[in-house]
């Protein structure tokens, strides 16, 4: 257990207070509406949407104004955008204040799926610096009084690291804070995150908050993080699916309180049944979409349990809420909770690999004007970081 007992600091982001230092970490197809609301009932902090391309936003394609949406409960609406180009990383931003649908801005800087990288975007792009900090700066002049806050990652492979100079870049553009992924995209999500690069980043970053992000899958790793890296907050992403409430163990734990949840298996089950629900409403009303979308987080959710794999198969294709509810009803809702066999990592790991770059990428820091309409077309493409 860490020796981390007083209370923590309340986290600012720009003039935005966190009654905890804890962010959800955007995931591609997770961090929803429902999924947000969902971990807020369970607990405290900053509810990050997933990410949405800032071409797609300018374009107002029914997609991104889908997943800009928020319910009227996330009184902090929270929106992370990715681009590739300054242009448009503005334009997006300008919208999203002009139309008041965000009090955060999050960029991402820190994708390390090869379809994305070989484009030149997502972790790849803070190597090319001063296009990196052309797309910060447009951002932040967009957003004016909003906050904007960069996710990245370590750098593009152990020889190539970008996070110090790309911080201190984002920091001159003015953002307000700046969130690192203790890997580098070779590491995609394998081995251990490096929390001692944390450190750094916090010794290099003075004037804005420095938070950290990998490998925290509960409670105590989120202060063992804070406590071995000096990091002003958290970001937490794969720990928490299938455990919203994990949101509740963080906001204690920072608080001081010696406590975490233990749900019962019929625990678990009402928390996917109101998950399934909340994504029905997500997708007004379409209980055939919502439960489509439910069948992912069943593994993730029965981690550990005592629910047999014929149970877990049918579960993995329910149609509809009442075929769903007839499943529930077949779990031994009063089975305890499995300790050791309900914790750890969640999501898979990969393995490294190296990473897919734009032909000659790593030769020069600079854009070149070949590399630009290859840059361009990143954006295209959607994933998290």
């Amino acid at each position: 257990m860490s020796s981390l007992t007083a209370p923590a600091p309340q986290l600012r982001i720009g003039p935005l207070p966190l009654s905890v230092p804890v962010v959800l970490a955007p995931m591609a197809g997770i961090t929803n509406t429902a999924f947000r609301r969902l971990c807020r009932e369970y607990g405290a902090g900053l509810y990050v949407s997933e990410m949405i391309t800032s071409r797609a936003l300018v374009e107002r394609t029914p997609v991104s104004m889908r997943l800009i949406r928020h319910h009227e409960s996330e009184t902090t609406r929270s929106i992370q955008l990715y681009s590739v180009d300054p242009a448009t990383a503005g334009e997006a931003a300008h919208f999203l204040v002009g139309e008041g649908l965000a009090d955060h801005i999050d960029m991402n800087f820190g994708c390390p799926v090869p379809k994305v990288t070989r484009k030149g975007g997502g972790a790849a792009l803070p190597w090319k610096l001063s296009h990196f900090r052309r797309i910060v700066e447009a951002t932040v002049k967009a957003a004016g009084d909003i906050p904007v806050t960069v996710k990245m990652r370590k750098g593009i492979d152990a020889d190539h690291l970008t996070y110090l100079e790309a911080a201190k870049a984002a920091e001159g553009a003015g953002v307000s804070a700046v969130a690192l992924h203790a890997r580098t995209a070779a590491d995609f999500y394998s081995g251990t995150a490096d929390w001692d690069a944390i450190a750094t980043l916090k010794d290099t970053i003075t004037s804005i908050p420095v938070l950290g992000n990998g490998d925290i899958w509960s409670a105590d790793d989120a202060l063992r993080m804070v406590e071995q890296s000096g990091c002003d907050g958290i970001v937490v992403g794969r720990g928490c699916l299938g455990r919203p409430w994990l949101f509740g163990d963080l906001a204690a734990a920072f608080r001081g309180e010696k406590r975490k949840a233990t749900p019962t298996l019929g625990e678990v089950g009402d928390a996917l049944r109101r998950h399934a629900e909340l994504l029905v409403e997500f997708f007004d009303g379409d209980e055939q979409r919502g439960c489509r979308d439910i069948r992912k987080h069943v593994a993730w959710y029965f981690k550990g349990y005592p629910v047999g794999g014929e149970l877990r198969a049918r579960m993995a294709r329910t149609e509809s809420l009442q075929h769903l509810d007839d499943m529930l009803g077949e779990l031994d809702r009063d089975a305890p909770y499995p300790g050791e066999a309900a914790e750890g990592q969640r999501g898979r790991a990969g393995t490294p690999k190296k990473p897919a770059l734009p032909d000659r990428w790593l030769e020069s820091r600079e854009l070149s004007e070949a590399s630009r309409a290859e840059v361009s077309a990143a954006e295209l493409h959607n994933s998290g970081g």
